[in-house]
């Protein structure tokens, strides 16, 4: 678990860079009404990356699940049924995009930005059909998850985002436009996905002595938690995207560029508290694959506990300093009211917490309730963003926001500790101890 946790850092800080870095280059290049027009455009591939349907989580955590309980042939059926359904799922997928791209042509949606529209309609083209292949990866991924290699999955992926960095910044500093970056983000796509895929075969060794089979059995059971593991990116989509489109909406372009670049920014420390996840998550399924329970319990307890710490570090640090790095960021070319920035980080403390409970759906393989509970928040939050936006603006957008961080507190935390085996005291209660050992262990090893 500790190399796990030292692959999450180095993925964390690409994901920050990733997320932070090319902000100005995208302003300084196309300017802030144009840079603010991409990210509505970008809605469309957005969507496309968090819908593979709930397939590719549905088989990879059931092939992880079998793996560890020591049924390798069902793990390996598991595995040749899975990339059928997403195969399936990618090919649809296309169909509808192109279906949707039309639509937009035919009513002069991509006529009305500040982009061009044939150079609109084949970035975005360009950037579906790369997010399309990144639909593998999550099967992908459970072969280094099963195989406990989970901190080298972290560290291609990571490499793979810096890759995307890179390739971005080249393309901006070349003063190059949309098409040629979303040009760029496919080429990496395309080596990063057949290189991870033949690492992660070699890394399992399971195939070269079980050849799996499709199974209709399997096929019915990965669709049907498919569907509920869809709701899961279904009610991102509608927070993340409808919120963006809700304030392009109400109040305009440049606002879509604020609104969005203090979400990210006031969420970059949300980085380093998403550090725990990945790095306790491959070992969190693994127990209970086992049916270790135990060890399971005490291994969620230390992750909440710490990720709880350091939302509030996070959260005194950007109270104090945040906006000053925000005009630093955007040049001082957007201007941010006071109350949006502190509404925004408040949130951090809410978020680390539901977030983080929200891996016990996945860990069991129960993924239904937590849809449920976010798409009901991500409804009401997007509702509430347009209500507030109307009213006082870029603040009522961040009060909206927030509802959902409030919301799902309420909802996923109880419900994940049910999963567990255990109630919100015994979370609290025994979750400063385990946290004292475990820091202990880590120390100890580093040591010897």
């Amino acid at each position: 678990m500790f190399q796990n946790g030292l692959a999450s850092v180095f993925q964390k800080g690409v994901r920050v860079l990733e997320q932070l870095f090319l902000v100005p280059f995208f302003i300084s290049s196309w300017g802030a009404a144009y840079y603010g027009e991409w990210l509505t455009l970008t809605i469309v591939p957005t969507v496309i990356a968090f819908s593979d349907f709930g397939f590719g989580s549905a088989a990879a955590n059931s092939f992880v699940l079998k793996y560890a309980a020591n049924k390798k042939q069902e793990a390996a059926d598991i595995n040749k049924t899975g990339i059928y359904v997403i195969s399936l799922t990618i090919l649809l997928a296309l169909l509808l995009s192109f279906l949707v791209l039309y639509l937009l042509n035919y009513f002069d949606v991509f006529s009305k930005s500040l982009i061009d529209s044939q150079e609109a309609i084949i970035a975005v083209s360009i950037l579906i059909f790369t997010q399309l292949l990144s639909f593998y990866r999550q099967l992908i991924e459970a072969y280094y998850r099963a195989a406990e290699r989970a901190s080298l999955s972290i560290n291609l992926v990571s490499f793979k985002a810096l890759a995307n960095v890179l390739a971005g910044l080249l393309v901006l500093l070349l003063g190059y436009g949309i098409v040629e970056f979303a040009l760029s983000q496919l080429m990496v796509m395309i080596i990063f996905i057949i290189g991870y895929w033949l690492k992660g075969q070699s890394v399992i060794g399971l195939f070269k002595s079980h050849k799996g089979r499709r199974d209709n059995l399997i096929l019915k059971d990965i669709t049907t938690k498919g569907l509920s593991y869809l709701m899961l990116p279904l009610w991102q989509i509608i927070y993340f995207q409808g919120s963006t489109f809700v304030v392009r909406i109400v109040l305009g372009a440049e606002s879509v560029a604020v609104f969005n670049t203090v979400r990210t920014l006031s969420r970059s420390f949300n980085q380093i508290l998403y550090l725990v996840e990945p790095t306790v998550f491959p070992e969190l399924i693994n127990q209970i694959g086992k049916n270790a329970w135990g060890v399971a319990q005490r291994i969620f307890r230390v992750a909440i506990i710490s990720v709880f710490g350091l939302s509030v570090i996070g959260f005194i640090f950007l109270s104090l300093f945040g906006l000053w790095f925000y005009k630093v960021w955007t040049n001082n070319e957007l201007e941010v009211p006071s109350a949006m920035w502190y509404i925004f980080v408040s949130g951090m403390l809410l978020n680390a917490l539901w977030y983080t409970a929200e891996m016990v759906f996945r860990a069991v393989n129960k993924p239904r309730k937590m849809g449920l509970y976010g798409l009901t928040g991500a409804i009401i939050s997007v509702g509430t963003i347009y209500v507030m936006a109307e009213k006082i603006g870029l603040v009522g957008a961040a009060i909206g926001t927030i509802t959902l961080d409030i919301i799902l507190l309420f909802l996923v935390l109880p419900e994940a500790c049910k999963l567990m085996r255990m109630n919100i005291y015994d979370l609290f209660s025994g979750g400063l101890g385990d946290l004292r050992n475990f820091i202990f262990r880590i120390k100890k090893s580093l040591l010897t």
